[in-house]
């Protein structure tokens, strides 16, 4: 068939692989920058936008920034004439296929057709209802699962169900799609009688009525049941807005289940940028934050807090050495805790240690206070730790070397690393609404570990969950209701960190269900060694929702994926999933009350966007749409969803990198961005 022309300028593929976090430290390819990209066909860097930038409050091009970019010679709108569909190769869904060569979503010459449909292909749930990964419809009939309308496939369709237009969907003819014979009715030159075009009409009518019902009743059941618990969980983000919990059922104006209000034009600009600074070797620029009126970003050895619609500085706090670890959370009066060095790099001591605890007041721009701690048996040398958290009025910040604990208010010691006659020590905690601890006990080659609840107060465990055999490493998902990822005896094989989760009750300390997540099929990551570094995932409404690894579209090209969820209580795969979109790819990023704010990765020719899917019904609804402009598209996508630091609030989307390099030769004339920020109106 007719191979569809390359897209002019297409950006190069900025996806890393998952699981290879650049925020861990200790040395090989994971000390690479972000900016560095180590997926797709190739390992060169992400390219950014050219010089001149883009966005207040740096100067726009020449020319004026957003102004149309002159038309190549053979534009992308020149589609090839569309041919008769290939026959599928025999495969499951969910098989994986081959990469195609280049940019995400970008066509190919010679790309693998779909596969054949089966009836119980990828992610099929438990139960009596076909639900996600039912096989899709007929060519030139809606796909999907019963009740669920599907992508449309028939010539000409604007956008997906529901009628928003241009969503990912090509208007061309999609793949499977009835091609015009010679005829030009779609049907090789035959036609149906009217007579027989109303009897197809009347069976198809019936075949949806019939599975609607299906789909509502097994839905309706379980949305009674997972309303039990409405709190969310990060992934990067934060736990509901501005890093708290949220319990809403949607307040003036804003959506049912949440607080984020659908603006009148969803269409974005960007609000600002932010330049990386220059640094001589890799550092650490861990942390971001949206308060009411700021967005505040680590810089090297600062934490500056930046007006959150123009960008313009507000305040610095400068800190002894880099920013080495952050939490996500944050007080109700805007305060969070950083862990950082005890000084800048020197010929003497070129790695000075990650040993300093402080809080920072967001709303002032202070440093409330700052400290190090020593071990109970370690002598006067102060411990380095590897990350921090907050929950109620404690910080504890955690580390090979063990725990610690401070008042939230002035910095008092409640708690500090110890080991114990059985080699026990506190590896890292999970804050948020309860304070969570993943402890180490044994020997280096054969560890035990185990998940306790602890009174922030004191420390003395409220309950306690053991780690099955096999667990090098934990993470905490959420500490309300309490789940835990684990890569149990190394079986994930991808660099994701999770094979496994368990939901485990925080009051006994019991597991409820044990979840099997296949890395081939899921896409959440944790860096293994933090506890609380969970990304790509949200809890709420007694559920995890997870995304699913990209695939197949129903495009003619292309990859997509969807968000599925799974019941805390039962660990069943439940009905419905919200879909991407051909081109797209979704990411969770937090609840917002009962919804899940998730962030579409765009394909090379449109803006990423924001949508808000319910989290019963999976019914998505965008709140942003970014710029498609090809300045805007680059930079956009020069921040690896996997490796950043992605905020939404209020019609606001911050993307910001969490480590940043010395600038290399091939980017002499590049402008380098450590964060980005787009807006509505």
């Amino acid at each position: 068939m007719t191979q569809p022309p390359q897209p002019p300028n297409e950006p190069p593929n900025s996806d890393e692989p998952r699981g290879q976090s650049p925020d861990q430290s200790q040395g090989g390819p994971s000390d690479q920058s972000p900016d560095q990209s180590q997926g797709g066909p190739s390992d060169q860097s992400p390219a950014g936008p050219p010089a001149g930038g883009f966005g207040a409050p740096q100067d726009p091009p020449p020319g004026g920034f957003g102004e149309p970019t002159p038309p190549p010679a053979d534009p992308f709108a020149k589609q090839p004439p569309p041919a008769a569909p290939p026959t599928p190769p025999a495969g499951g869904y969910g098989s994986p296929p081959t990469p195609p060569a280049g940019g995400y979503g970008t066509p190919q010459p010679g790309y693998p057709t779909p596969p054949a449909p089966q009836p119980n292909g990828y992610g099929y749930p438990q139960g009596a209802q076909p639900g996600y990964g039912y096989p899709q419809g007929a060519p030139g009939q809606p796909g999907g699962y019963p009740g669920q309308p599907g992508y449309p496939a028939q010539q000409g369709q604007p956008g997906y169900p529901g009628g928003q237009p241009g969503y990912g969907y090509p208007t061309q003819p999609m793949y499977g799609a009835p091609q015009p014979g010679p005829g030009g009715d779609g049907n090789g030159g035959k036609k149906f009688s009217t007579q027989m075009q109303i009897i197809v009409a009347a069976a198809v009518a019936v075949v949806l009525i019939i599975g609607a019902a299906v789909v509502y009743s097994v839905t309706k059941d379980d949305g009674d049941q997972g309303n039990q618990a409405s709190t969310s969980s990060g992934s990067t983000g934060g736990e509901g807005k501005d890093g708290e919990g949220k319990d809403s059922k949607g307040g003036e104006g804003g959506l049912a289940g949440g607080t984020e209000k659908a603006p009148g034009n969803t269409g974005a600009k960007v609000a600002f940028q932010v330049l990386q600074p220059e640094v001589t070797q890799v550092t650490s620029v861990k942390g971001s934050w949206l308060t009411d009126k700021a967005y505040v970003k680590s810089g090297a050895s600062e934490v500056v807090g930046y007006d959150r619609d123009k960008g313009t500085k507000l305040w610095s706090v400068p800190v002894a050495g880099e920013v080495c670890g952050a939490t996500r959370h944050l007080t109700k009066d805007h305060r969070t805790a950083i862990l950082f060095k005890e000084g800048k790099p020197t010929a003497e001591k070129k790695y000075p240690a990650c040993n300093q605890v402080g809080v920072v007041d967001l709303a002032a721009g202070k440093l409330l206070w700052s400290k190090s701690v020593t071990s109970a048996t370690g002598g006067d040398r102060p411990v380095q730790f590897d990350e921090v958290t907050i929950s109620g009025t404690t910080v504890a910040a955690g580390g090979t070397s063990g725990g610690a604990a401070f008042k939230l208010e002035d910095g008092a010691e409640l708690w500090k690393p110890k080991v114990d006659g059985n080699r026990c020590y506190d590896t890292g905690y999970a804050g948020g609404e309860a304070l969570a601890v993943v402890r180490k006990c044994g020997s280096y080659d054969s560890p035990q570990l185990s998940v306790q609840m602890l009174n922030p107060a004191t420390g003395a465990p409220l309950s306690s969950f053991d780690m099955p055999a096999g667990v090098d490493y934990a993470s905490v998902v959420s500490t309300k209701p309490l789940v835990v990822a684990a890569n149990v005896g190394d079986t994930a094989g991808d660099g994701s960190g999770i094979s496994d989760f368990f939901s485990i009750d925080a009051a006994t300390g019991k597991l409820i269900v044990r979840i099997s997540a296949d890395a081939e099929k899921y896409a959440a990551r944790c860096r293994t060694t933090d506890v609380e570094s969970c990304q790509g995932l949200a809890v709420g409404n007694n559920r995890l929702y997870l995304p699913t690894e990209d695939h197949d579209g129903t495009g003619e090209y292309g990859k997509t994926n969807e968000i599925v969820a799974f019941d805390l209580a039962t660990g069943k795969l439940l009905g419905g999933r919200a879909d991407a979109g051909d081109r797209y790819s979704l990411t969770p990023l937090r609840m917002d009350g009962t919804s899940v704010i998730a962030y579409k990765r765009p394909p090379y020719d449109k803006g990423g966007q924001i949508v808000s899917i319910d989290g019963e019904t999976f019914k998505q609804t965008l709140l942003m749409e970014n710029p498609a402009d090809e300045t805007v598209r680059r930079a956009e996508t020069s921040f690896s969803i996997d490796h950043s630091e992605v905020l939404y609030g209020e019609g606001r989307f911050y993307l910001a990198k969490q480590l940043i390099s010395e600038r290399r030769d091939s980017q002499a004339d590049e402008k380098l961005y450590l964060s980005l920020a787009f807006r509505t109106e």
